[in-house]
């Protein structure tokens, strides 16, 4: 007797538990691999560089995250190295029949050392549900450049997110002491939220970006200026270094993107955008 349709898939559902880590040290007069480990579905693919900073391309062979999945990155910069991490594509977060995806994200940089984390954008489907969970230490004289943009939906595609969890969890420290915390969460009902004035006013396109760096005071009119009306920015000095943080809003993807290239450009110094980022 052959077993019900229904029953096979639910036998056969995989779940994603993937974790990569890398580490970098600069060594020979630039930045290099020190360490590398990879498992499941998370990769990371290194392009040829000349200089400095060592660029790192993560990838979800998965192709995407739907409830149950776990994936873990842990990026590590020793003293006077630096390191860029982008994502090969945009995260897409699948409706979840059951249970929550969750992703943790490590990066830590030693003194002197530089670690941008500039993913794509994350895509919300509708009935989805993820948590993620960001992490950063820094010693003294470290740089740290977080950006995070989370699309509900895309109006170009036609795609409409009335229902879905999302939460996003920050917690950034120098010299351990907590410089910033930020808890971002938005669901069930996620067209009600966003449509409220002192949320989203309706944009279903969304960026978070923080620089930590002595000089980021330095960048703040030109950041003031890219965000324009639909954003903002602003500068605290904190725990001996600065911190610069900038949040964007728009109607769409490609409008956010608009604006979300230009300032990862300025905040990311001579780095400017990640290759992937212009293809």
């Amino acid at each position: 007797m052959l077993m019900p349709i229904n029953e096979v898939m639910e036998l056969s559902a995989q779940r994603v538990n993937a974790q990569a880590l890398l580490a970098v040290r600069h060594s020979e007069g630039r930045s290099r691999v020190h360490r590398l480990y990879q498992e499941g579905a998370a990769k990371i693919r290194l392009p040829e560089v000349r200089d400095d900073p060592l660029e790192a391309i993560l990838i979800n062979t998965a192709g995407g995250l739907t409830g149950g999945d776990r994936i873990a990155w842990e990026i590590e910069a020793a003293t006077g190295a630096s390191v860029t991490v982008t994502t090969q594509a945009c995260e897409k977060l699948y409706r979840s029949r059951s249970g929550r995806a969750r992703v943790d994200v490590r990066l830590s940089a030693a003194s002197h050392g530089s670690v941008a984390w500039l993913p794509q954008e994350t895509i919300v489907y509708d009935g989805s549900s993820m948590s993620r969970r960001l992490e950063v230490d820094l010693e003294e004289g470290a740089r740290a450049l977080i950006v995070e943009s989370t699309l509900f939906g895309r109006k170009a595609m036609g795609e409409v997110v009335t229902r879905a969890l999302f939460r996003d969890r920050w917690r950034i420290r120098c010299n351990g002491r907590l410089v910033h915390a930020e808890e971002f969460a938005v669901g069930p009902d996620v067209a009600a939220t966003l449509s409220r004035p002192a949320a989203m006013r309706g944009s279903l396109a969304v960026a978070t970006l923080l620089l930590i760096a002595p000089d980021a005071e330095m960048l703040l009119s030109e950041a003031l200026a890219i965000a324009g009306d639909e954003g903002g920015a602003s500068f605290w000095r904190v725990a001996g270094t600065g911190k610069l943080l900038a949040r964007l809003q728009a109607g769409d993807g490609y409008s956010l993107r608009k604006r979300l290239a230009p300032l990862v450009g300025l905040l990311n110094g001579k780095a400017g955008l990640p290759k992937i980022w212009t293809l």
